[in-house]
């Protein structure tokens, strides 16, 4: 079945579907078709009935997922309405995989960054080398962050160190992440396979409605509480897409030279 990229693989093995990131010239970072062929993927997976657990890794050593393709936003983030429209492939992919009712492990090896981030938080389970980084640069960039990305992020280590990645924008290692909880656990690199393996097995030994029931559960717990001013979230995630300074983000990162913010 095709998924629309040939950036992504599927490989379904016994009671596990492996969801593998395949772009290493480019440090597995995501392009607009991968976005596109994530949620086309789960819904295969999950009409699979031998199906009990996804497991979402990078190609090569070198990274899970770098980031998204920046090469891409000169054309696909450049403009307010391209910007809406990319950002809503990226919602709708880590969306779809948050509210996937198949327990989700992501095995990170080596770069775990922006978009990468985001794919990893959208999992269940997070599972790392020792050798894996993590950051979430906007700030270095100049673009916007939307709320539901910074809520997950929230929910899970806490808005002390939510503060601190974002704030900072600077990388942390596995040894950081596992103290802020933004991973489960921290491997070897020549064991993370078999720590994977071993935790798919108990996790498909397991009653699957007992499991689905737990994440649906969980997934409300976390909803949006009511007040929330989510139009005033936007329209400050729009204001940094139209500013100056995300122009300059874009244009220092392919020059690779540092970015001169002035706030406009």
């Amino acid at each position: 079945m095709s998924h629309g990229s040939d950036r992504m693989q599927l490989v379904k093995d016994g009671p596990i579907a492996w969801i593998i990131f395949d772009h290493p010239q480019r440090r597995n970072a995501m392009s607009i078709d991968m976005w596109q062929a994530l949620p086309r993927m789960l819904d295969e997976i999950e009409s699979s009935a031998e199906i009990r657990v996804i497991v979402l890794k990078g190609a090569g050593n070198e990274a899970f997922v770098a980031g998204a393709d920046i090469s891409e936003f000169e054309t696909h983030r450049a403009t307010p309405q391209a910007v809406l429209a990319y950002e809503e492939f990226v919602d709708g992919a880590t969306g779809r995989l948050a509210r996937s009712p198949l327990p989700t492990i992501a095995m990170i090896r080596g770069f775990c960054i922006g978009g990468g981030m985001a794919i990893a938080l959208g999992c269940d389970l997070r599972i790392a080398t020792q050798e894996s980084v993590f950051a979430i640069p906007a700030a270095k960039l100049g673009l916007g962050y939307r709320h539901g990305g910074i809520r997950t992020l929230m929910n899970l280590v806490g808005p002390g160190f939510a503060r601190e990645i974002f704030f900072t924008a600077r990388q942390f290692s596995a040894q950081e992440a596992l103290v802020m909880g933004l991973i489960n656990r921290c491997a070897e690199d020549s064991d993370i396979d078999a720590h994977v393996r071993n935790l798919c097995s108990m996790i498909a030994a397991n009653a699957p409605l007992t499991l689905r029931a737990a994440k649906q559960a969980m997934l409300e717990i976390e909803k949006e509480p009511e007040g929330f001013d989510a139009v005033l979230c936007e329209q400050l995630v729009q204001a940094c897409f139209e500013s100056d300074d995300y122009k300059e983000g874009r244009r220092a990162f392919m020059e690779k030279r540092k970015p001169q913010f002035r706030g406009k």
